[in-house]
């Protein structure tokens, strides 16, 4: 691969505001997928991740569709998802990362990605890395304005009433914020120079087990369950961004609800079942795509405990990425923690974003 850039390159990154930047920024959908960075070169095509693994082999239609539609030589900072239905769905993306090379051509063509442009760093021999945003924002819309599914470059939008638009309503869509982007700045990999508001909710829910620390004998994150409308307590995600010191105290704090087993526990079947993909039952311990063989088993606890966590928003029925412990609540009974309680956005469909500007207003 001959390219005036080459990989593996760090993307530049983002540092989380509280609230939308104001000035001379360019504005932009915050997508929730894989981070990917696209390198082009005639016929070989390589799909680089946020930590500079590669996700070529994960991903053979988006291959086919950047030698389709993207430059004959390129590189191209973006966004890889999938959609499902009018919505966007991170958890069925995560699916996409299978060793098995018979299982990844069946998901290719069951639910086939999509891979969202919003930055050109190199056209030809030209790299376009020291240029300000903005010229790379023009030369992108001006490469790739005319670019056919499953390839799409991102709207973007100088307004700021437009960005607060975009942040109360693209969520509808599975978005989960808006990132904002000074626009005379140069690219600057691996360094949080850009701009995220992300949409930051609280909840109360169970605490119906905890894992350990990959470093020892600490909690390394809590399992966190609502109940649904039958009364079954759902496993909806985890907690965890807790200091070390504080690791080692929830091990006190935790211990008097610890259970000797899973017997009489909400979980009990989940926790007994091998392979919780034959039965479409999620299990608290299933093993990770992205770690294969870590050690993903819990400790169960008496389902009495409630927390309140932070939370940027549901994919389905689960908390989208981790969320963030941020106090016990012993007012509260573990049978009031339902998904009632949860701030449902209202629907958005993804045509309509897919459909939007190319140029910046």
């Amino acid at each position: 691969m001959d390219l005036p850039i080459s990989p593996p390159l760090s993307p530049m990154l983002a540092k989380a505001v509280k609230t939308m930047p104001k000035g001379d920024v360019l504005y932009e959908p915050k997508w929730d997928g894989f981070r990917c960075i696209v390198f082009r070169d005639g016929d070989e095509v390589e799909l680089s991740s946020r930590g500079e693994r590669p996700l070529t082999r994960y991903f053979p239609e988006l291959v086919e569709a950047v030698k389709r539609e993207l430059p004959e030589r390129c590189v191209v900072d973006g966004e890889i998802v999938l959609r499902n239905g009018s919505q966007l769905d991170f958890e069925r993306l995560q699916w996409r990362i299978h060793p098995a090379a018979s299982r990844i051509k069946l998901l290719s063509e069951q639910i086939p990605a999509s891979f969202i442009a919003f930055d050109l760093l190199a056209l030809g021999d030209e790299s376009l890395m020291e240029v300000p945003l903005g010229e790379r924002r023009r030369r992108l819309v001006d490469t790739l304005g005319s670019v056919n599914a499953p390839i799409h470059v991102t709207p973007a939008s100088d307004s700021y009433e437009t960005a607060l638009r975009w942040f109360e309503e693209f969520e509808g869509a599975g978005l989960d914020g808006v990132i904002a982007k000074p626009l005379d700045l140069v690219y600057e990999p691996d360094r949080r120079v850009l701009f995220k508001v992300k949409h930051e909710r609280t909840a109360d829910c169970v605490v119906a087990g905890f894992r350990w620390h990959k470093s020892g004998p600490i909690v390394g994150s809590l399992l966190l369950g609502l109940y649904d409308s039958e009364g079954r307590l759902q496993h909806v995600g985890v907690a965890a961004s807790f200091t070390m010191k504080r690791r080692a105290e929830l091990v006190e704090e935790l211990e008097p609800y610890r259970m000797r087993d899973y017997t009489g526990h909400p979980w009990e079947n989940w926790a007994r079942q091998a392979d919780p993909e034959a039965t479409g039952d999620r299990m608290p311990g299933a093993v990770s795509r992205w770690t294969g063989k870590k050690d993903l088993s819990w400790v169960a606890l008496r389902p009495e405990l409630v927390a309140e966590v932070a939370y940027e928003g549901m994919e389905g029925e689960r908390i989208r990425h981790t969320a963030r412990f941020r106090r016990w609540r012993p007012d509260r009974t573990p049978e009031s923690c339902t998904y009632d309680q949860l701030e449902v956005p209202v629907d958005y469909d993804l045509d309509d974003i897919f459909a939007g500007p190319h140029q910046h207003q």
